[in-house]
């Protein structure tokens, strides 16, 4: 008996000590919007603990800056401060409707998570994101579809802001409540200031006015916005 309780004690022991994390990995991302950018991108591997974002909590300041505007500087220097490895903006910029960005290698180290983040355009505050997924051990390919959410941070009007063009032909700039040329504005008379799942673009069909400065035909989305594709090798 004793012989057995050692074997079996011994096996635990091998068990527990087999890594839980997975060293290599490949992802792509596929915009699936048939009108709308992706800002620069923003894939990371960390710790369990850490989180871009999380469904039912208040946006970060880091969070705010990438969902309105697209700045992922803070999150990756928050994600690399705390020992995570990042791949910011593979694309190497907007990441059009319809395309991809793939091959992109991330060496996880003892990382178990990936997150990955970038703002929808144009929206107010709407983002791609996937968050905490917890990398599997296994070698294989893992697809994802992934939801746009809100970061709460401000109002759903659809105005384009007074700053002109983003600088991307046909593509404005970010909508701001700051107010705009045309219309009063959507709002979708949500008061969540929490992340929540984004309700989607309405817009409208009147160049000249309207409710939305944002046309149906172009830029109107439902979820999920992206394909996410991870090889663990």
């Amino acid at each position: 008996m004793k012989r057995t309780l050692v074997t079996a004690s011994l096996m635990a022991a091998g068990l527990f000590s087999l890594p839980t994390f997975a060293a290599d990995i490949e992802v792509s991302v596929t915009n699936l919007t048939h009108g709308n950018h992706f800002t620069p991108l923003l894939i990371a591997a960390h710790d369990a603990d850490s989180h871009l974002f999380q469904v039912g909590t208040q946006a970060s300041a880091a969070l705010q800056k990438m969902a309105e505007g697209g700045d992922i500087g803070d999150l990756d220097a928050a994600v690399t401060g705390n020992a995570g490895v990042t791949s910011a903006n593979p694309a190497m910029g907007l990441l059009a409707a319809g395309a991809n960005v793939s091959d992109v290698m991330l060496d996880t180290g003892d990382n178990t998570h990936l997150s990955i983040v970038a703002m929808v355009l144009p929206t107010n505050d709407a983002f791609m994101g996937l968050d905490a997924w917890e990398i599997p051990t296994e070698a294989g390919t893992y697809t994802m579809y992934v939801n746009a959410y809100d970061a709460g941070t401000e109002a759903n009007d659809e105005i384009i802001n007074g700053g002109g063009m983003s600088g991307v032909p046909g593509i404005p700039a970010a909508p701001s409540g700051d107010g705009g040329a045309n219309g009063t504005g959507v709002m979708d008379n949500s008061d969540n200031i929490n992340v929540h799942t984004h309700p989607g673009i309405l817009g409208d069909m009147d160049p000249a006015g309207g409710m939305s400065d944002l046309d149906s035909r172009v830029h109107r989305w439902l979820n999920p916005v992206a394909k996410v594709v991870v090889t663990v090798k």
